[in-house]
């Protein structure tokens, strides 16, 4: 059995690595290009690794062309990536038979964390108890309290789990809008995309944390915004093709919703004209929800479990759809 990986992610896991693994070829992949084994140089005939790890260190310069290798690599049985969307059709090499692709939970936590606080800071009156300060008024303000409020999370993987943790945790009702309208223990009530013209104007807070694909397109269209609830609030953290940002410009002048947080765009980076940036109901990041400063730490983590799980056959987390590898 032979693994391959990068430099920089093989010295922050070598140690428990070759704990975890201390028969298996770990074959590395040096900053300039060339490959060693424990080390010592390795003859490139001889890499035939069915074992990958797709972490952010194979993109941009440091990568070289180790994307490129797993694509057309007629060994490999199952990478790991550092992604939790795959939608991107530079991905679409990796929906193909035999090979088993592995999904990342590790930003799920640091995304959920970013939902949460956007959306409390607009259900709470900060800016208004901050204007009154500032005027220098001794004057209350009465304000809505989270657990009066529902919230409709679109899409119910890893991440939205982890939102709806955290908005539990405030006494939120949470619906799960998933494949399948079967029971989820996390969620108080569980629907499909088909019945959001139902739901939506129930919802307090929407968040979009889908997969892109041939259904979910624009799935946030004229009609979407029409049967929102006026002063609701729609986070995307998904994808920006998840949203027809014409009809949410229209949507906001409805207050339908009232405030749009968005952490992805249908053009990344966002152009500087673009009328997101200066709209006073929207906040705009730049696709860094998963900034957290533990998410490397659980991505390595993540990969040595999947790893125990590999060598053992048992089955691995986060398996991707083949049907959601490469469907941007």
């Amino acid at each position: 059995m032979q693994a391959f990986l990068l430099r920089a992610p093989y010295d922050r896991i070598a140690e428990r690595l070759m704990a975890l693994a201390p028969d298996m070829e770990v074959i590395v992949q040096e900053p300039d290009g060339g490959l060693t084994l424990e080390g010592r140089p390795f003859d490139p005939a001889g890499l035939k690794p069915d074992i990958w790890w797709l972490s952010l260190d194979a993109f941009g310069k440091r990568g070289g062309d180790y994307f490129a290798q797993l694509a057309a690599s007629p060994h490999a049985r199952w990478v790991q990536t550092a992604f939790a969307g795959l939608d991107n059709p530079m991905f679409k090499p990796l929906a193909r038979e035999g090979l088993t692709v592995t999904n990342s939970s590790a930003q799920a936590p640091a995304i959920a964390e970013y939902v949460t606080i956007h959306a409390l800071s607009l259900l709470h009156p900060i800016a208004e108890q901050a204007a009154h300060q500032k005027a220098r008024e001794w004057k209350p303000v009465n304000f809505r309290e989270v657990g009066q409020t529902r919230w409709l999370i679109v899409g119910f993987g890893n991440i939205g789990r982890e939102i709806a943790r955290r908005a539990k945790a405030f006494g939120a009702d949470v619906e799960a809008v998933r494949r399948s309208a079967s029971p989820e223990g996390l969620a108080d009530a569980v629907s499909t995309i088909a019945d959001l013209p139902r739901t939506l104007p129930d919802a307090d807070v929407v968040v979009l944390a889908c997969a892109l694909n041939d259904e979910t397109r624009n799935l946030a269209d004229a009609d979407f915004f029409a049967a929102m609830k006026p002063g609701a609030i729609l986070i995307n953290i998904g994808r920006g093709g998840l949203v027809d940002e014409d009809a949410l410009r229209a949507g906001l002048d409805r207050d339908q919703p009232a405030h749009a947080v968005l952490d992805v765009f249908q053009t990344e980076p966002l152009p500087a004209d673009a009328w997101f940036w200066d709209h006073p109901k929207v906040r705009v990041t730049p696709h860094s929800s998963n900034r957290g400063e533990l998410t490397g730490a659980r991505g390595d983590e993540l990969f040595l479990t999947n790893l125990a799980l590999y060598l053992r056959g048992k089955p691995l987390r986060n398996v991707t759809r083949a049907a959601d590898i490469g469907a941007g």
